[in-house]
């Protein structure tokens, strides 16, 4: 599959709104100014055009009511977060239940003829400034390096966003054509794919903070994030194609190079970053867009089909759009299908409630997690155990790592980015306990020790002893007959690389520098001899 990134215009027959693009020259004057301001200037003029309407007295009595209400959930909200600052445990509950306050007002708010958005949306960037300065010290405490955490988009509250994509986002509506193929596209993610878009909302949610930011700045739709990474890789940020393309945003490596992905000679390849992958992303989506009369459905299929293709074939056809017939029949099935596909995912992430579709909440507020004794991704996957998810959290570790192997062992004294929640579990699971040392002996268990040998000497068999620290102890059934530690070892038919790292406790990019094997994929073939110098076992 080819793989590159979008584009943005999305035209309605007869109107065209320009997308984003490098050029300020280009840009039309509102492009760049900041959001909050261009969301105020458009409350502006619909509120001119409802003075002109003279609203009825029940309109007007209406908004009044649902200003009454947005400033009690308001200062609801304010009480509630004193309460927090003074572990109140009612505080939890109190700004929970004001912020859905808030969401019904919103909500409310849209369908009232004559009431200002606006209004409602400054509430929430008091709350968001708010919320800002109380989690200020958990942004500062961050892992080293993570610099473009911010609090405004790892922590923003469910309704305040809710009203920011019905304010802001919902131009993605007037910037493609809403047409059967997208329905069809749309009908697929609510059937058989369903379980796939709402896989792929759940692990976007734990990324967003790592995401979106990159989007935002270069002025494209979240949706459009979202609707690309559904349809590449289900969020899954260790995805990798059969042609080659990687990552979350599925990058072919050339195409990565261009816009800084790529080996960062350290073994790890950036395309499997989700910041990383979604910034080139961003770039990609403008530098196509400029080409491409800002049309998001020509980006889309320059990014699957390759944009040498899209550019000749918008070239040829006088700059006429994706969907009529001479332009689209130009393009392979799978263009024609992954076009209306990713605009049908972003449309649904915009409009889930006209489609009865519930997104899943997700608890994904960032968080460092340091680990009290050695483990790895698998052992942490079980000990937490699923903490009110649908599949537990290896996914959302894996996603936020991206840099380990989930069988890699990773030192005591690591920080590994979490979620708050993963954090107490990790306290309350994962450092002592039954299900500690369960999840450890479960990790540790080696499949080839079930074997009954019949010969006198059998081989020792790594068990895990209670009590006996960190390090697994090798327990020989003939203490004077076990081998010494081997120092070699022949690969067998259908092992990896990652599986012979947990067989003799390495870790599995150490073991690969040692033999100087190149990852991402570690490739190794049954005969070959590895060296297992700094192997524990």
């Amino acid at each position: 599959m080819r793989k590159d990134v979008t584009a943005c215009r999305f035209s309605q027959p007869g109107a065209t709104l320009p997308g984003p693009s490098r050029s300020l020259q280009s840009m039309p004057p509102l492009a760049f100014v900041p959001r909050h301001l261009a969301l105020l200037a458009l409350a502006g003029l619909s509120l001119a055009a409802f003075d002109a309407a003279a609203l009825s007295r029940r309109d007007q009595a209406n908004i009044e009511a649902l200003n009454q209400r947005m400033a009690a959930a308001e200062t609801r909200y304010r009480e509630a977060m004193v309460k927090i600052g003074n572990a109140d445990p009612s505080g939890a509950a109190e700004s929970n239940a004001a912020l859905e306050d808030m969401e019904d007002v919103v909500a409310a708010c849209s369908a009232q003829k004559g009431c200002q958005l606006s209004t409602m949306l400054a509430a929430y960037k008091r709350l968001l400034k708010l919320n800002a300065d109380a989690e200020a010290e958990v942004v500062e405490d961050a892992p080293e390096g993570d610099d473009h955490a911010s609090p405004l988009t790892a922590n923003v509250p469910e309704a305040a966003r809710a009203a920011q994509l019905l304010a802001d986002d919902h131009r993605f509506d007037k910037m493609v054509q809403y047409n059967p193929a997208v329905q069809a596209g749309i009908r697929r993610w609510l059937t058989d794919m369903r379980g796939a878009l709402i896989t792929s909302y759940e692990n976007y949610q734990y990324m967003r903070h790592l995401m979106w930011p990159q989007y935002e700045r270069a002025g494209l739709p979240e949706a459009l994030l979202f609707g690309i990474m559904a349809k590449e890789s289900n969020g899954k940020a260790h995805s990798t194609s059969r042609a080659g393309a990687a990552g979350p945003m599925q990058f072919m490596y050339a195409t990565g190079r261009r816009f800084g992905l790529g080996p960062d000679g350290t073994g790890f390849d950036t395309r499997y970053d989700p910041r990383s992958a979604a910034e080139a992303s961003a770039a990609y989506l403008n530098e196509r867009m400029a080409e491409l009369n800002r049309s998001i459905e020509l980006a889309l299929a320059a990014y699957n089909g390759g944009e040498g293709r899209a550019l000749r074939v918008y070239t040829a056809g006088g700059g006429r759009g994706f969907w009529e017939s001479d332009v689209y029949n130009q393009f392979p099935p799978e263009t024609k299908d992954y076009v209306p596909m990713v605009i049908a995912a972003a449309w649904l992430f915009l409009h889930p409630k006209q489609y009865g579709l519930d997104f899943p909440k997700v608890d994904a507020k960032p968080a460092p997690l340091r680990l009290v004794q050695a483990s790895s991704i698998y052992q942490l996957t079980i000990c937490l155990g699923n903490g009110g998810t649908r599949e537990g959290f290896m996914r959302a570790l894996r996603n936020l790592n991206p840099r380990y192997e989930a069988e890699s062992w990773l030192p005591a004294g690591s920080t590994i980015n979490a979620t708050t929640k993963i954090v107490g579990l990790y306290n309350r699971y994962c450092t002592q306990g039954p299900r500690a040392e369960l999840a450890r002996t479960l990790v540790m268990s080696d499949p080839n020790s079930a074997i009954v040998y019949s010969v006198p000497v059998q081989p020792p068999v790594s068990t895990f002893v209670p009590g006996a620290g960190s390090a697994p102890v090798a327990v020989a059934t003939d203490v004077s007959a076990a081998p010494a530690k081997p120092s070699e070892y022949r690969v067998q038919g259908g092992e990896t690389l990652t599986s012979i790292a947990r067989k003799f406790e390495c870790d599995t990019k150490e073991l690969a520098k040692v033999n100087g094997i190149k990852g991402p994929r570690f490739a190794i073939r049954p005969g070959q001899t590895l060296n297992l110098e700094g192997c524990r076992n």
